[in-house]
């Protein structure tokens, strides 16, 4: 939220944070009490300019939380785990930015048409984007994937001429079936010619999971009771012959950035380490009543804002009472 004041007029740009949103920020003008009485203004239309400043400051707090964005979520989650307050489960995961490491290009894979490939195949002339995200995920891979199409769609360089995306489950019981479902959706909503040569959907064996994860340093537990995976978000750049270039954080990718990216990595440049602003994948637990780290410090944010709106309109409503019997 932007805020620009002219004389009692206050400004008011909101903005939407869907990551496939396009829509314009739009404008609203709020009137602010500045606390002066102009000639004949009774106790009641101060009172009623005083009740609109609480209202709108009530209002700006409730906006200011639900418009937070993805980055100042995740910067909630990542101070709440220096501090250790992190569920055991989680304070093993993480992405560790292992920059000019060699990923292992041998190892074997499987394509979306059920084809075993070598991961070298992907490397040669061209940067790689590689993703990791299980097809399966029912919070945050999902918003990873839209977060690089979004990416994607906003560069110049096209997928598969400039450039290959590789995306890689860490779940080995998925299957290329699953694969494929989720490639005819991505390469049909990049829309353009010859994508389906360059975006990769790859599934694979444990252990060929787990070498590739620990090369580019990502960590990951498997939650057995929830039947679901425990991770961060992000995605990587390499350069044409497996070397990690740049590492990005959460779930959005600022586009001048990830062109950077593909150009150094295309000439083999390895880029310099990046502020870890981690956003965890987990999800509520019935059995213990508990909320991922990220949704239970959102809701606390919520709380307050609902708590001081309230208490701004009591106050009004109590001056107003007070003013009335006067």
């Amino acid at each position: 939220m932007i805020a620009k004041r002219s004389g009692e007029q206050e400004a008011c740009l909101t903005y939407s944070n869907n990551p496939l949103s396009s829509s314009a920020p739009q404008m609203r003008n709020f009137t602010i009490f500045s606390g002066e009485r102009s000639t004949g203004m009774d106790s009641r239309g101060g009172f009623n300019s005083m009740r609109r400043f609480f209202i709108f400051l009530s209002g700006a707090l409730v906006i200011l939380v639900c418009s937070a964005s993805s980055k100042e979520i995740a910067g909630t989650a990542a101070r709440a785990a220096g501090q250790n307050s992190l569920p055991p489960i989680l304070r093993d995961v993480g992405i560790d930015q292992k920059l000019n490491n060699q990923v292992p290009l041998d190892l074997v894979f499987r394509d979306e048409t059920g084809k075993e490939v070598m991961l070298g195949q992907y490397f040669a002339q061209k940067p790689v984007v590689l993703v990791l995200a299980y097809y399966d995920c029912p919070m945050l891979c999902t918003i990873v994937l839209n977060g690089v199409l979004h990416s994607l769609k906003d560069l110049k360089y096209n997928v598969g001429q400039e450039f290959e995306v590789v995306t890689v489950s860490f779940d080995p019981t998925e299957k290329p079936s699953l694969a494929a479902a989720k490639k005819a959706i991505y390469v049909g909503l990049y829309g353009r010619p010859n994508a389906s040569a360059g975006w990769h959907f790859l599934t694979g064996d444990e252990p060929s999971i787990r070498q590739l994860t620990q090369a580019v340093g990502f960590r990951y537990n498997y939650d057995p009771r929830t039947k679901q995976f425990f991770h961060a978000t992000g995605i990587m750049v390499l350069t044409p012959d497996g070397h990690l270039a740049r590492y990005f954080y959460g779930i959005q990718y600022p586009t001048g950035n990830l062109r950077l990216a593909l150009v150094e990595a295309s000439q083999g440049k390895i880029g310099s380490p990046v502020d870890q602003v981690l956003l965890y994948c987990s999800q509520y637990d019935p059995a213990t009543g508990k909320y991922s780290v990220i949704v239970s410090h959102v809701l606390k944010l919520a709380s307050l804002a609902t708590v001081l709106s309230l208490g701004g309109l009591v106050l009004a409503m109590s001056l107003g009472r007070r003013r009335a019997a006067a």
